[in-house]
């Protein structure tokens, strides 16, 4: 979009925030930059300048604005679109992989080289990997300055930064400010739109993720709610609890919908994860969609329509494990909800990793494929196709021939799936809506798309749905969770 000059000027003028995370705006006369929505008065057309990354804008010498917090918008909804090569190493960039295992890491999981990697991000984005994992870097940084009362040095290395030195100069070229200023700040009023709100005890960060507007958190926390794993997931005091395995160790998330974020209390056993987990918990609640986009394309069908404006911004819930969430759509293949948390539970109790909460009931983490892979299958309560099914993907998700990583090629990704005994298109459809994240999976089989296909008036045999439904495209994922609001299953209510 950013290359829309009058389009861009047109949001900026009018501070559409709708358009946060799209673009950037960067402003010649004063050297920052700035969000579309930013509060101060727009400069002149011909003093702006637009980028599509807050690393362009940075590469380009300019400052991140002090007032609107450019870093702190919601991601742009392209990345998780789309599944081409800039898109999949975005993902994996948020998700940290550069600075674990550097730009070659980045490379070889995408299955390209370095080179054609940095030469596609940069001729896209305006930076290349490393300079969109310093901007990542320097926006940890920032949130664990003013959030804890952790030492510089301990920041520095935590946010990723390879030395004191690199640190104090980033922080100071991205905001103008050095570190210790930074927190010399704090008690002052924060802007709308900021992300972190305070700390508590050691390890636990107090945060708010913002997301576009609207959204609708009763299909998103009533689905996580209702098939809560016990020990690893909870619903307690209005927040959706659960346990997180994380590169470094392991933490704890509490996320409660608010009408303009979504509250979270982060509690991590090592400062390093902080940038993985954020993202995992934005990509769990899909919060950097575009619900207008999505939306209006639906509402263009008028038997869809009225579901939508009843209650638009509807959300795609998805997971912060991917082989988690597909162990657990094996255990769920042709059982009820109940049935499925029963099942995982037992595996949770006997193979799922200790944790130690003292705010709830949360007991482990969700066993690792390792785990899963040595378990004895006649310990399984379940038939035994079920059983060769779940023995078979643990298998291949712990020897690394079936990747469900946020780097995979969806449709690949599908094909492998269904070439798996025991796994039909609404198990592979299923892992790709939700761990995937594929937002044009669609379910023409699942029964209660089918029931509520026919309430409509929408043809309900699954040919017929999935031709009617290539008009919803890229969105069906989408009116997947429009169609089964139509249903009274508890999965879409907000527990009371």
């Amino acid at each position: 979009m950013h290359t829309d000059t009058e389009r861009c000027v047109r949001a900026v003028r009018s501070k559409d925030a709708r358009f946060d995370g799209w673009f950037f705006t960067a402003v010649l006369t004063t050297g920052i930059y700035c969000r579309p929505s930013c509060p101060a008065v727009p400069p002149k057309p011909g003093n702006m300048t637009f980028h599509p990354s807050a690393a362009a804008c940075q590469q380009a010498g300019f400052r991140a604005c002090k007032r609107c917090r450019p870093d702190t918008s919601p991601g742009s909804p392209e990345w998780n679109v789309r599944a081409d090569l800039t898109a999949r190493a975005m993902r994996l960039i948020a998700d940290g992989v550069v600075d674990r295992e550097g730009v070659p890491g980045l490379a070889a999981r995408l299955g390209y080289s370095t080179r054609q990697v940095e030469r596609q991000l940069l001729a896209e984005l305006g930076a290349g990997p490393l300079a969109l994992a310093r901007a990542q870097r320097a926006q940890t940084a920032r949130l664990l300055i003013e959030t804890t009362p952790l030492p510089m040095a301990d920041i520095a290395f935590a946010a990723g930064f390879a030395s004191i030195r690199t640190f104090n100069d980033t922080v100071r070229e991205v905001y103008a400010l050095s570190p210790s200023e930074l927190r010399t700040r704090v008690p002052k009023a924060r802007p709308a739109g900021t992300t972190a709100v305070g700390t508590t005890a050691a390890g636990t960060l107090l945060l708010r993720l913002p997301f576009r507007a609207p959204l609708n958190p009763d299909n998103l926390f009533g689905h996580l709610a209702a098939t809560a794993v016990p020990g690893v997931e909870e619903w307690r005091e209005g927040a959706y609890r659960r346990t997180l395995r994380l590169p470094y160790g392991h933490g704890i998330v509490a996320l409660t919908p608010n009408p303009d974020h979504i509250a979270c209390r982060l509690t991590l056993g090592d400062p390093r994860d902080l940038t993985v987990a954020i993202s995992r918990c934005r990509r769990l609640l899909d919060l950097d969609a575009d619900p207008v986009a999505v939306d209006d394309q639906l509402r263009a069908d008028p038997l869809l329509a009225p579901l939508v404006d009843k209650a638009p911004g509807r959300r795609v819930p998805r997971t912060v494990d991917e082989a988690e969430f597909a162990v657990r759509a094996v255990l769920g293949q042709q059982v009820s909800t109940a049935a499925a948390r029963t099942h995982a539970a037992r595996l949770v109790a006997a193979h799922g990793e200790p944790v130690d909460d003292p705010g709830g009931g949360l007991t482990h983490l969700f066993p690792s494929t390792g785990a899963l892979a040595a378990v004895d299958p006649e310990t399984l309560a379940m038939p035994r196709t079920r059983r060769t099914t779940f023995t078979t993907l643990v298998a291949h998700l712990a020897d690394g021939s079936v990747n469900l990583g946020v780097e995979c090629d969806w449709a690949e990704t599908r094909a492998r799936l269904l070439a798996l005994p025991g796994f039909g298109p609404w198990t592979a459809d299923v892992i790709a809506m939700r761990a995937l994240g594929d937002p044009d999976a669609f379910l023409p089989t699942d029964l209660g798309i089918r029931r509520a296909a026919g309430e409509l008036g929408l043809p309900s045999t699954p040919a017929a749905l999935t031709a009617r439904a290539s008009a919803w495209r890229p969105w069906r994922a989408y009116a997947v969770q429009y169609l089964w609001a139509t249903d009274s299953h508890p999965i879409n209510f907000l527990p009371v």
